[in-house]
């Protein structure tokens, strides 16, 4: 009898770091993530913060140690540009859904609409989450819940609104920068803008700009990771990846002495200078020579002040701080 032998599986390997991709329209978050993985041969990998298909921009994607941080990205802040149609409203407050209501959209004035946008939609505002947003119910994503023609109840949210600019308006259209709070939908935010002007509206395009501590200029493109991995194999795809400390851009950092951070390694406090008060969550670093440092974790400032390990990193082997 004539066999085939099965393809050889895809060896994966240890990866850590972070990946700012340039997510493509098109695309599910997921989709990105599961492509990029592969191309690494990662055998650990995540995002931090899904984005619509019709969505593109920054998606950070965290490998291996990298994923232990991966939380405090999902927390961060955000920003995005959005066009969006007036007069329209869909199913699913984007382009992609089914057209279910059209308004005739009146004549709007300029000043008018950017003077809706500052003292409506600017600072803490309440929010209802999409039926086609993330957030579960019973653990089922809500926007497999929609897709099947079914609606719950969502209550409203607290969300926080720093900044948001009219870019442009036309007679049916307008396009906004908005830097957002964890946790804010720009399509429940466009919605409630054209239900505010009495016409109804869609999200027609969107682009993440930001995301913590990244942004577009940082980010490469789902083709050149392909082009790199083509050209430059493993070692050129390497360096494309970011140290996992890059996920506490911002954060208190506390340097360790050699002794000191081999203790905290193994689970205890250790002592610490710079009067931080208790509760504060630091980026924790090994001095490991003149001027350099070794990136080991996460830790928190106990209330007799002394740094207590909460997420380190599984190897002594460090990335430059």
């Amino acid at each position: 009898m004539a066999t085939t032998d099965a393809p050889a599986r895809r060896r994966r390997r240890a990866v850590s770091g972070v990946l700012v991709l340039d997510k493509p329209q098109g695309m599910t978050s997921n989709a990105a993530l599961q492509r990029v993985k592969w191309l690494f041969r990662a055998d650990k990998a995540g995002h931090t913060g899904a984005l619509d298909p019709l969505a593109t921009g920054v998606l950070p994607l965290c490998f291996g140690e990298a994923t232990k941080f991966s939380q405090y990205l999902l927390d961060a802040d955000k920003a995005y540009r959005a066009g969006a149609r007036l007069g329209v409203i869909t199913a699913s407050g984007d382009a992609d859904g089914e057209v279910i209501a059209t308004h005739p959209v009146p004549a709007i004035d300029r000043a008018d609409f950017e003077r809706l946008l500052a003292e409506r939609f600017t600072g803490d505002i309440d929010q209802v989450p999409s039926m086609y947003s993330a957030l579960k119910k019973d653990g089922k994503p809500l926007y497999e819940l929609a897709r099947k023609g079914v609606t719950v109840e969502r209550e409203a949210r607290r969300v926080h609104v720093s900044r948001l600019v009219l870019e442009a308006l036309g007679p049916d259209t307008f396009a906004i920068e908005a830097a957002v709070s964890k946790g804010t939908y720009i399509r429940s935010l466009v919605e409630d803008i054209g239900q505010a002007l009495g016409c109804g509206a869609h999200v027609t395009a969107l682009r993440r700009t930001v995301a913590g501590p990244f942004t577009l200029a940082q980010a490469v493109t789902l083709a050149e990771v392909e082009r790199v991995a083509a050209e430059a194999g493993e070692a050129g795809l390497d360096r494309l990846l970011l140290p996992p400390d890059v996920a506490l851009a911002g954060w208190p950092a506390i340097e360790l002495s050699r002794e000191n951070a081999y203790h905290v390694r193994r689970g205890q406090t250790a002592p610490q200078a710079s009067g931080l008060p208790a509760g504060t969550k630091v980026a924790l670093y090994e001095r490991a020579g003149e001027g350099d440092r070794a990136f080991i974790g996460i830790a928190e400032i106990t209330d007799d002040g002394r740094v207590a390990p909460r997420r380190l990193l599984n190897t002594a082997e460090s990335q430059s701080g």
